[in-house]
């Protein structure tokens, strides 16, 4: 069953017809030429210079907005406050987006912080309570810990926040009633210096809905909010003497309702403190005018459509043209010519196989570098990925179109009809790809043809995170894949051995000798 030397230069000189290799230069030029299309149309849209986004220690684009009542504090002490509420504010909410309401948003926050400074981006401990998640304990960004599910809005009991910092490690407690306290969570923040920034903050995302459109998709859509937190019983120690600064990390006080109406910040008055403010501490997202990467890969569907075609049509061209090859004549060569069809098949995989990978895998490694200097240069931030998603993203792309195309072939040896076998795997792959990377579906059938279909091994491409503490549309066609590139993968590789397999097994098995290689009677 398995190719030999010989069988695999016979069907590599097979494939090797200038309207198969024409297809394959067009899949790359596809996917070259959409993709810096895509780069090049993108610019940054601001007044004059765009400020720089703020970057986590790590190096990876943040949000790092909120209004905050500060002071220094040295490296040991501790920070304890009681929240007595919390109240907030939504405009333009559905579903006639005519009046500004009170509410909060489940992701708002209120509470105590520790931050190595004032600057967006820096390392932080934050103990808070949410709109709608209880107690969190969050920590530079993507770190986020549950504690209790108790709230303070409703007329709900306030709540006990404590903040205890020894040296880089930061520790969280809550209390009921400021006399049992539990552990919410330990942060190490390395690095940290020996002089931070301590106190009360407050700090609200958007308000994220959705419109429907299509045929039950959806587009997001966001609208600014505030929240502001009411403190009592403040208590400091290793904390520096002297007044509280009202400030802010980021910009504040710049929307109309800020201007006219409530103003974020600190207002203090008769023993209480309140905060408000609005933004968000967390990881930035697409939703926040980032991109990335992988929407440098919009000529991954026409570069599909055509492996699929050029694998379905050499396979079913020489399913029927089989049986006659060689140069021999007579019963005697039909018959060795039927028994090379397993090994033949098993050749024809491996060379339709590497000629997509190779194919796919000079493209993206142009369109991948060339494409994020360009996004770069036109001021568009880019979010970051490590080295092995990097890698994961171009070689695992690439992998999914050679596994599409093995699967095509399959199809083509089963079904034995070039247009038949075409419209199988195009049904199969390319449709359910193409229709769940828009919003047209419901999300729950775009997540639903993700997992079952062949076209979950392109979640390969996904270099974006879906973080619970972060509000966001986590959707297929917003870019994020229902599940993990690793089990995307391991689908259509169940799919295309499955279906090789069965074609295989309907063929003659061949001894793949070098007799019945040649062929000749």
């Amino acid at each position: 069953m398995f190719p030999t030397t010989e069988q695999l230069r016979r069907e590599w000189s097979e494939f090797r017809r200038v309207g198969r290799l024409l297809a394959m230069a067009c899949a790359a030029l596809a996917l070259v030429a959409l993709g810096l299309l895509h780069a090049s149309g993108n610019h940054a849209s601001c007044d004059g210079p765009c400020p720089d986004r703020p970057t986590a220690p790590d190096g990876t684009l943040v949000h790092d907005r909120f209004s905050f009542l500060h002071r220094d504090m040295g490296a040991h002490g501790s920070i304890t406050v009681r929240l007595t509420s919390m109240t907030g504010t939504l405009t333009y909410p559905p579903p006639h987006h005519d009046r500004i309401v009170p509410g909060l948003v489940p992701w708002a926050k209120a509470g105590i912080i520790i931050k190595d400074g004032l600057r967006p981006g820096s390392s932080y401990a934050a103990l808070m309570v949410t709109g709608g998640h209880g107690v969190r304990m969050q920590y530079d960004y993507r770190h986020d810990i549950a504690g209790s599910t108790a709230r303070v809005t409703g007329g709900a009991a306030p709540r006990w926040l404590r903040l205890t910092r020894s040296g880089d490690t930061v520790t969280g407690h809550e209390s009921a009633d400021g006399r049992t306290w539990t552990r919410v969570g330990t942060a190490r923040l390395a690095g940290l210096p020996e002089t931070v920034r301590v106190g009360l903050f407050a700090t609200s995302p958007g308000d994220l809905t959705l419109r429907e459109t299509g045929l039950g998709g959806a587009t997001e859509q966001v609208r600014w909010t505030q929240t502001g937190g009411t403190f009592d019983s403040v208590a400091l120690q290793g904390a520096a003497a002297g007044r509280w600064s009202d400030g802010a990390v980021g910009e504040r006080n710049r929307t109309d309702w800020e201007k006219y109406h409530l103003a974020s910040g600190a207002v203090e008055r008769n023993g209480t403190i309140t905060v408000t403010g609005a933004g968000d501490i967390g990881p930035a997202g697409a939703e926040d005018g980032v991109s990335p990467v992988e929407r440098l890969l919009g000529g991954l569907i026409p570069a599909l459509l055509l492996v699929l075609v050029v694998a379905a049509r050499f396979a079913a061209t020489t399913r029927r043209t089989g049986p006659t090859a060689g140069t021999g004549t007579g019963a005697g060569s039909r018959t060795r010519a039927r028994t090379r069809a397993r090994p033949r098949l098993a050749a024809q995989a491996v060379v339709v196989a590497a000629v997509t990978f190779v194919t796919a895998l000079l493209a993206l490694g142009i369109v991948i570098p060339v494409g994020l200097a360009i996004l770069k240069g036109n001021g568009v931030p880019v979010i970051g990925v490590s080295a092995f998603t990097g890698t994961r993203l171009v070689v695992g792309t690439a992998g999914a179109l050679a596994l599409a195309a093995v699967l095509a072939l399959a199809l083509g040896s089963l079904l034995r009809r070039a247009w038949l076998a075409i419209l199988v795997a195009v049904l199969a792959v390319a449709v359910p790809y193409a229709v769940t990377s828009i919003p047209l579906l419901p999300d729950g059938v775009a997540q639903g043809l993700l997992r079952v279909t062949p076209a979950a091994g392109f979640a390969v491409q996904q270099t974006l995170v879906a973080y619970p503490q972060v509000v966001a549309h986590y959707a297929p066609s917003a870019g994020y894949f229902p599940l993990p590139w690793w089990a995307g993968a391991a689908v259509l590789c169940a799919y295309t051995g499955a279906l090789l397999g069965l074609a295989l097994n309907r063929l003659p098995r061949g001894d793949g000798g070098p007799g019945a290689a040649v062929g000749q009677g």
